[in-house]
């Protein structure tokens, strides 16, 4: 194990987005690529909304240099191993990433989004990356899956990738949490020495450390669907690469656990929507960051309550990993507890202020 060779993958993702993220952010400004503020926006002026190019520049110029240093020998082979698993993986990160621009630039539909989204997460599952097993909850051991480790991968993917954009609400949110996805992911990856997943994760905060300093309040630029679903499917990508190959870490509950805060205000969204009979699509005022600042916090606040949040839930999920049975149902019976408690605090399954009409304007449509 060397982690110079992961702090080398860090060091270079987090300064090429450094210096990349600038000029995007003139070249859209310069184009019109804004956000524009209106409705449920919390920023008062139009913002650069492609802060993705930054992060996806930083995140593939530390892979490169990864397959550069293995390729003239200056450390180990770390990807090299992986193969056609590897190949996929970074195939689907660049056919999300595109997908992301091309939303950003011209607004797809919600259709066409989910459609490449899907035709990324099978380019993955047929380079051989799936769910084949999960961990029984009742008395340990693990569930063969079979042929339905398919759809369940393909959920799992699409769900994960949706999942950091509908979160991308305030300044530093969605880079914040997906950094501490990514630290947790990589502890677990170099524990269980799965070399290609820690140095996937490596890039991955690098790059997220090195966007937040134009995305921290007061943001410069957002990070766009072309940053949002591009760290959504590389969390589900490096969790899958590393986490979930481990047979002490195959329990599908980690990687949901560290990436909780979330998949737990899409769940609460989807439910509170069906509970008023809105369309689960449309758009509202209910996530998690709205009911804190509605709470009288400030953004900075809400930023770092969810942090934390994220925080005592990775935490959770990596105890999990070595904990008896017991233990693990007892820890995760007291984070759903305290996620329960936050819910029924923040009201997060009363109504919102609902913005269907946003839909007929481009700038207003996005979660």
């Amino acid at each position: 194990m060397n982690l110079g060779n992961y702090f080398a993958v860090f060091v270079v993702a987090a300064g090429i987005t450094l210096a990349i993220t600038p000029i995007v952010r003139r070249l859209s400004l310069k184009y019109g690529l804004v956000d524009v503020p209106c409705g449920r926006k919390v920023h008062s002026k139009p913002v650069s909304r492609l802060g993705g190019v930054g992060i996806f520049a930083g995140f593939a110029g530390a892979v490169a240099l990864q397959f550069v240093g293995e390729t003239l020998g200056w450390w180990g082979p770390m990807l090299a191993g992986e193969g056609m698993q590897l190949a996929g993986l970074l195939g689907g990160l660049a056919l999300i990433f595109v997908i992301g621009v091309i939303d950003d630039v011209f607004n797809l539909s919600p259709a066409y989004k989910l459609l490449g989204q899907i035709l990324a997460a099978v380019i993955v599952i047929a380079s051989g990356i799936r769910i084949d097993f999960v961990g029984n909850p009742a008395g340990g051991g693990l569930i063969a899956l079979g042929l339905l480790g398919i759809p369940v991968t393909l959920v799992y993917i699409v769900g994960f990738t949706n999942v950091i954009n509908l979160i991308d609400g305030l300044d530093g949110l969605a880079a914040g949490v997906s950094a501490i996805a990514g630290l947790s992911f990589l502890v677990i990856a170099i524990q269980t020495n799965q070399f290609a997943a820690a140095v996937l994760a490596a890039a991955l905060i690098g790059s997220c450390l090195g966007f937040l300093r134009y995305n921290s309040n007061p943001a410069s630029i957002f990070m766009g669907d072309s940053g949002a679903l591009f760290l959504g499917f590389a969390l589900a990508g490096i969790s899958m690469l590393g986490v979930m190959k481990s047979v002490a870490a195959i329990a599908l509950a980690v990687p949901l656990l560290i990436i909780g805060v979330p998949i737990f205000d899409t769940l609460t969204a989807i439910i509170r929507r069906l509970r008023h009979q809105r369309p689960i699509q449309e758009a509202d005022k209910g996530h998690i960051h709205h009911r804190l600042l509605g709470r009288g916090f400030d953004q900075r606040q809400t930023v770092l309550i969810i942090y934390v949040w994220s925080i005592a839930l990775a935490i959770g999920g990596y105890a999990m990993l070595y904990a008896p049975t017991l233990i693990k149902l007892v820890t995760f019976g007291i984070l759903a507890a305290l996620s329960g408690v936050m819910a029924y605090w923040l009201g997060l399954f009363e109504a919102a202020h609902h913005h269907a009409e946003e839909h007929k304007h481009d700038e207003c449509s996005s979660e």
